[in-house]
């Protein structure tokens, strides 16, 4: 059931807003006084089953790649100080359907449910496409007056106890240090939290796949490659105009690019070499990315893995968990 909020705006007003980011104008719709902007890229590096002060260290430590590692503590801290002091009052969520989107929203009302929160105190405001929109990139394309009528659409909805519950059990599933609960999540249809089994369907496909090794991204990246040389830049926008929901930024397909042209085999030439790819970089299919590409060759068993996804650490030449495409499922 979804609140009438135009017509009575002034208990959203004091809530805590919270949104995956600043490209948003929450603050221009005259609705949220206080925000709060969850970054953090949880479908990429480590997110163990461990506590909340653990957690931070260990999403600083990797996010810190990409910016200060202090900054980087220093502002998940104030952002769950600020969840934290709100526990008596109502929250409101400003989310997308992507898996982005879809991992924060599952880890604020798993937190929220830890520390005591009402499932009514908390509104949820979800979409995944827009009208006119032909290709809806996220909420950072509707303006102000856009995104104040949201609140007053079926998009938005006061969450219950079961909401709440499922986004424990999807966290969890999520963080573990095997797999084996996210084709249950995956399988979830919830008129509440409408978009999280498609996301988690995809998060599934990042598993290297039983044909050729590749994760559905890597696959989308190399195919990207392969229509032909060209930027980097390129590359990344035909890749992602292959995805149902936005996927990676631009930022994350580069260090996607730098790791499939590195190990024994390459799969991707780039030039300059040596140095981190960036939007001019030249981009190559090498012909072992093509024979892998085509299912002749398995990346994992050339090249090996090292990378977490949520809980799960893929490492070796040998991965006991595989995407299988011919049955669309986790094999274990």
């Amino acid at each position: 059931m979804h609140r009438g909020l135009l017509g009575d705006q002034g208990w959203m007003a004091e809530a805590l807003h919270v949104s995956n980011g600043d490209g948003t104008d929450l603050a221009g719709t005259g609705l949220a006084r206080r925000i709060v902007f969850w970054r953090d890229v949880l479908h990429e590096g480590p997110v163990p089953a461990v506590g909340r002060e653990e957690l931070r260290r260990v999403r600083a430590a990797f996010l810190a790649g990409r910016d200060d590692r202090g900054e980087v503590l220093r502002v998940f801290l104030e952002r769950d100080a600020a969840v934290e002091a709100n526990r008596g009052g109502e929250y409101v969520l400003w989310f997308e359907a992507d898996l982005y989107d879809q991992l924060q929203i599952v880890e604020i009302l798993a937190w929220l449910r830890e520390l005591g929160v009402a499932a009514e105190a908390v509104t949820l405001i979800c979409i995944g496409e827009y009208p006119g929109i032909a290709r809806f990139g996220g909420l950072g394309e509707l303006r102000a007056e856009q995104l104040r009528e949201l609140a007053a659409t079926g998009a938005c909805a006061r969450l219950s106890p079961a909401a709440l519950e499922l986004a424990s059990r999807a966290w969890a599933a999520f963080r573990a240090p095997t797999p084996e609960g996210l084709a249950g999540v995956a399988a979830v249809r919830s008129g509440e939290l409408r978009f999280l089994g498609e996301a988690f369907e995809r998060l599934c496909r990042e598993y290297p796949s039983t044909r050729d090794g590749l994760s559905l991204a890597e696959r989308r990246v190399l195919a990207a490659a392969a229509v032909r040389e060209g930027a980097a830049g390129d590359v990344f926008v035909r890749a992602a105009s292959r995805e149902v929901r936005p996927y990676l930024g631009d930022t994350s397909c580069f260090a996607m690019m730098d790791r499939l042209a590195g190990g024994p085999y390459p799969l991707l030439d780039l030039r300059p070499a040596g140095v981190p790819v960036g939007r001019a970089t030249v981009v190559r299919l090498t012909a072992v990315g093509a024979r892998v590409l085509a299912g002749e060759e398995d990346q994992v068993g050339l090249n090996g893995v090292d990378r977490w996804i949520g809980g799960v650490h893929l490492r070796g030449r040998e991965v006991r968990w595989r995407w299988d495409e011919g049955r669309e499922a986790l094999t274990m």
